[in-house]
C-alpha cells in the first residue's frame, strides 16, 4: 500500500521517482534551481525527508512514500502530476506502466539506454498522442550525447544515407554499491548481442565486431565498441538513414574481451544465469574516484547520397552530471508545455539545442579524417 504525504497543484508538479539515488538527487537539486518545487518519490520515508531537507523541501508536503513502480503508478493515476522522472531503472519493465498512469495529459521522461525498453516505449507513440502525453525515453548522456548531434547535423538536409555515432563518457564514481538498475540494465544490453541498422531493418550482427580508433578533439586517442543501445535507435529515427551503427567507448576493445563477448551474450541469455549476474554485478560496491577524463564526448559521422560527409562533435562534463542535467531541462520543458504529444526521444522532442541548455557545446563538423 502506497503511503501518500502529498496533495499539490498537478499543473505546476513535477514528480521524481527514486529521488534518495545519485540520478533522482542531481535532478531535484537542478530543478530547485531552476526556481521549481519538484515532488520526492521513493521506497524509504527516511531517506525521502533528509534528501527533501537537503533541498530545502518541506518534507511533510513534498514526498510520497510508494513500495515499488506498481504502487507509484497507482499514486500517478490517483494525484495527476504534470510531469513523472523516472530515476528508478529496470526501464524495461517499469516504463509502459508509468507513462501510462501518467495519461491523458501527464507527461513521462526516463534515462533509458536500452533497445528493448525503447520499443516498448515507442510502441505507445499512438495512444500518447490520441491523450496529449508527451513520453520522452533516453533522456540523459548515453542518448542526447550522439542524438543532438545527428539532429543538428540533420537539420535542414535530406535523408542521410549513412550514420555512424559513438560516445565517450567520462564520469566520477562514486562510493557505494552499483545497484540492482545499472547491473541489470548492463546485463541486459551484452544478453542482447550485436545490432546494427542495415536497409532501415534493425539487424543481428557479432556482439564486439565493430571497433573504432578515434582521435577525440582534446587530442586524446580512444577506442570504441560496438554495442546494442538506445542511442543506436535514436540516431536511427532522428535521421531517417537506412544504415546506422554506434559504439561505446565504455567497452574495453581488447581482442581477449570482444572474443569472449558472444560466448558471454548467449550465456546471460539463460534466465537463471542473467539473474545471478544482476545479482552478483549489483553488489559490487565501488570506490569514489574522479573521472578519467575532463570531458565527455559524443560524436557522429554523417554521409549522403550525393557523397557529402560531415563529422560532428559535443562535449560535456562528466557524463552523469550531464544526464541529470538533460532530465531536468526536459521536465521543465514539458512542465512549460514544449513537448509535442507522443513517443520520442529527447532531441526528437524538443531539439537539439536541448542539449546546450543542459551543458553542453557544439565543436564545429570538419570532414573525417578515420
Amino acid at each position: 500500500m502506497a503511503q501518500s504525504e502529498i496533495r499539490n497543484d498537478r499543473l505546476s508538479d513535477i514528480w521524481i521517482l527514486g529521488a534518495t539515488g545519485r540520478v533522482g538527487r542531481a535532478v531535484a537539486a537542478r530543478i530547485v534551481a531552476a526556481g521549481t518545487v519538484p515532488v520526492l518519490v521513493g521506497r524509504d520515508a527516511d531517506r525521502l525527508r533528509k534528501t527533501a531537507a537537503d533541498l530545502g523541501l518541506d518534507a511533510d508536503s513534498k514526498i510520497v512514500v510508494a513500495s515499488g513502480a506498481d504502487a507509484m503508478a497507482a499514486e500517478i493515476s490517483r494525484q495527476r502530476p504534470a510531469v513523472v522522472v523516472n530515476t528508478i531503472g529496470d526501464y524495461a519493465e517499469s516504463a509502459v506502466p508509468l507513462a501510462r498512469a501518467c495519461m491523458p495529459g501527464g507527461h513521462y521522461l526516463d534515462q533509458a539506454n536500452d533497445p528493448i525498453a525503447f520499443h516498448r516505449l515507442f510502441a505507445l507513440h499512438d495512444e500518447a498522442a490520441a491523450a496529449g502525453s508527451t513520453v520522452v525515453t533516453g533522456a540523459g548522456f548515453g542518448v542526447v550525447g550522439t542524438e543532438a548531434v545527428v539532429a543538428r547535423m540533420c537539420e535542414d538536409r535530406p535523408v542521410p544515407s549513412r550514420v555512424r555515432v559513438d560516445s565517450f563518457a567520462s564520469v566520477a564514481v562514486e562510493e557505494g554499491a552499483l545497484g540492482d538498475a545499472l547491473a541489470a540494465s548492463i546485463v541486459d544490453s551484452l544478453a542482447m548481442g550485436g545490432r546494427r541498422y542495415e536497409g532501415g531493418r534493425l539487424v543481428r550482427t557479432r556482439l564486439g565486431r565493430e571497433v573504432r580508433q578515434l582521435t577525440l578533439p582534446d587530442g586524446e586517442r580512444m577506442s570504441s565498441v560496438g554495442v546494442p543501445s538506445g542511442e543506436l535507435i535514436a540516431a536511427h529515427r532522428v535521421s531517417g538513414a537506412p544504415s546506422v551503427s554506434a559504439t561505446s567507448g565504455l567497452v574495453p576493445a581488447s581482442i581477449a574481451v570482444r572474443a569472449a563477448l558472444p560466448l558471454l551474450s548467449a550465456i546471460l541469455r539463460i534466465r537463471a544465469v542473467r539473474s545471478f549476474a544482476v545479482d552478483r554485478m549489483s553488489r559490487i560496491k565501488a570506490k569514489a574516484a574522479p573521472r578519467p577524463r575532463p570531458h565527455t564526448w559524443g560524436h557522429a559521422v554523417i554521409a549522403w547520397p550525393d557523397g557529402t560527409v560531415h563529422e560532428g562533435w559535443l562535449r560535456a562534463g562528466d557524463a552523469m552530471d550531464f544526464t541529470s542535467a538533460v532530465a531536468a531541462q526536459t521536465a521543465l520543458r514539458l512542465a512549460a508545455g514544449e513537448g509535442r504529444p507522443g513517443a520520442h526521444t529527447p532531441a526528437a522532442a524538443l531539439g537539439p539545442d536541448l542539449a546546450v541548455a543542459a551543458g553542453a557545446d557544439f565543436v564545429d563538423e570538419v570532414l573525417p579524417h578515420c
